[in-house]
């Protein structure tokens, strides 16, 4: 079914370019024809939302079920602490890589130079909300007031901090907890079955997301900032390689085994543009490679707040890209100083819509760029963001693979199909979680 799962989503996305082509060519007109287009790209758009709620429905159970169990399966404090530290030493040197692969990227390939925009009024802004973006308020935000709510909302980051304290506990009072572990690890198993069936669904969102985003912007405002989306590109391309060959040096050959356990994730994530999307086959994922469920899902809820590889590399590209087009000459110094306020200021706002282009806004108006310059990307974004997001898919996924290794417990991988679960009730996988209550094969 994995396999045939990808063809799926492959063919939804080429059948969803083809159908947004031909909506925007045959409607496009500026007029009535125009207003016709936005309603198609309306009921376009039902299906895309209807699969990214299913995926929420799932998220906030599965990160708090997994993690839960995995903290309890770690048997104390002090293994939590090490793979903490662990994960947060690969995050901050991953996020010090994309954001000087970006950094220097953009300066070699100078995406907008030549553009030469004038300044915009002092007034006139992006339309970006920069409210959440506040150092403040992401201190006081990280924990959580009630578990409820932050399920009800899938903050993850108050998620992991709920899970972290809870596992502790199961942890703590041994035998006592030993019930709620094994209904936490049933519940694992329920909700990796009803990933299954969700995913089901996952060709026709990728149709309909294509279909919409192309269908309104056209291919006209691709060519239009087409070198910048191609240098951006080829950021990304750089920096799948300095991430892959990273992991080669530290798990070696099998990272090309990784990258074919991961095509369903990465496809998902790059088609849909939504990194929650993919998590819960990332997941699935980097089990049946072998790291372990009490690692991945520890490792994964935490790197979609803080370790977000292609958000970060877009952030100072954008950046300086926006720089360049009015003409604004930032030296070194002053670039050097950007990527520093990116590192702080990018971390734990995965929660907050488009959560890059917020931080950007913010970093534009500190250095007196014009906050409108953020306009120049809007339109391009959605196809930009589909890169990124393939790309923070991966970065994750290497970190968790990474410290597992470090943990030594990296296990033999299993076959590289999955079976998803059906609906009459076959399993998700042969092999599910070890530590859940299904041994490996």
């Amino acid at each position: 079914m994995g396999k045939r799962l990808t063809w799926w989503i492959i063919g939804g996305l080429v059948l969803g370019l083809l159908l947004g082509w031909g909506l925007n060519a045959a409607y496009d007109d500026g007029g009535a024809g125009t207003a016709k287009l936005k309603d198609i790209a309306w009921g376009l758009d039902i299906p895309t939302q209807m699969f990214l709620h299913l995926i929420k429905m799932i998220i906030a159970p599965l990160v708090v079920s997994t993690l839960v169990v995995g903290i309890a399966h770690m048997g104390g404090g002090g293994a939590i602490g090490r793979v903490g530290l662990k994960a947060f030493g690969w995050f901050v040197c991953a996020s010090l890589v994309s954001l000087t692969l970006g950094l220097i990227l953009v300066n070699l390939l100078h995406p907008g130079t030549g553009l030469n925009l004038p300044l915009p009024d002092v007034a006139a802004a992006s339309g970006v909300d920069r409210t959440g973006f506040d150092a403040a308020k992401f201190f006081t935000h990280i924990v959580p007031t009630s578990a409820i709510e932050a399920m009800a909302t899938n903050d993850i980051l108050q998620l992991v901090i709920f899970s972290l304290f809870f596992g502790v506990g199961l942890a703590a009072v041994g035998e006592k907890g030993a019930p709620l572990v094994r209904g936490l690890e049933a519940l694992v198993a329920v909700m990796l079955t009803v990933t299954g069936y969700v995913m089901l669904f996952a060709p026709i969102a990728v149709f309909c997301a294509v279909a919409k985003a192309l269908a309104l912007q056209g291919l006209g405002v691709v060519g239009d900032l087409a070198y910048f989306m191609a240098t951006f590109y080829i950021g990304l391309i750089v920096l799948w390689a300095v991430l892959l060959g990273a992991c080669f040096l530290i798990v070696g050959r099998r990272t090309g085994t990784l990258i074919r356990y991961l095509r369903d994730p990465i496809l998902l994530g790059f088609s849909t543009a939504s990194s929650e999307a993919a998590y819960p086959r990332t997941l699935e994922a980097l089990d049946r490679f072998g790291v372990p469920p009490r690692i991945a899902s520890f490792v994964l809820p935490l790197g979609y707040s803080f370790n977000l590889d292609g958000s970060m590399m877009y952030m100072t590209f954008a950046s300086i890209f926006i720089a360049q087009a009015y003409g604004i000459h930032l030296d070194w110094g002053t670039m050097i100083q950007m990527l520093l306020i990116l590192m702080i200021t990018s971390k734990g706002i995965a929660g907050v819509p488009r959560a890059s282009l917020v931080v950007i806004t913010g970093t534009l108006s500190h250095f007196n760029i014009p906050e409108a310059g953020i306009l120049l990307i809007l339109a391009v974004d959605h196809f930009l963001d589909m890169g990124r997001t393939a790309t923070n898919v991966i970065g994750n996924a290497v970190a968790a693979t990474v410290v597992a290794r470090w943990e030594g417990q990296l296990d033999t991988p299993e076959a590289v199909e999955p079976v998803v679960a059906m609906p009459h009730g076959t399993a998700l996988a042969d092999d599910s979680f070890t530590e859940y209550g299904t041994p490996r094969n």
